[in-house]
């Protein structure tokens, strides 16, 4: 059995704040463990839309810490990056393309490391294919 792991808003631990719930390659609305709930899926280094494992589903492809749109492998499908706990936009590893920093579980804004820009944290582990997934749904939120 795997662990959860919740994802709340901002640097808020607040049950009311939870975001959505990360447990064994599936991310769930909120605090929520049903399966007509989740919101996302990995596989195979894949990012998959709900519950699915159709190749239509296919949100991400993630390869070597890049993350490629859809089914892609081509370089200019590359969405973002994750060197070092720093997420770059497209295939950059420029400072001036930093979108967010990874830190204690933290998720800080561009280059920030100010409480205030925290983006959203989480208290336990996520694989890079399970942080995706999150960041998908946190995009959506923004």
């Amino acid at each position: 059995m795997f662990a959860q792991t919740y994802v709340y808003n901002g640097n808020s631990n607040f049950t009311n704040d939870i975001i959505c719930t990360v447990e064994n390659g599936k991310v769930y609305d909120g605090n929520s463990n049903f399966r007509q709930d989740i919101l996302y899926n990995v596989k195979d280094s894949k990012v998959y839309r709900g519950n699915f494992t159709f190749i239509k589903d296919i949100v991400a492809n993630i390869r070597d810490n890049k993350v490629y749109k859809g089914n892609s492998f081509f370089q200019g499908d590359i969405l973002f990056n994750i060197q070092n706990d720093v997420i770059y936009r497209g295939n950059s590893i420029s400072s001036f393309d930093i979108i967010a920093r990874i830190e204690d579980g933290k998720v800080y804004k561009e280059r920030s490391r100010f409480r205030g820009d925290i983006l959203f944290n989480f208290d336990g582990e996520l694989t890079v294919e399970e942080f995706v997934a999150v960041w998908f749904v946190m995009s959506t939120l923004q």
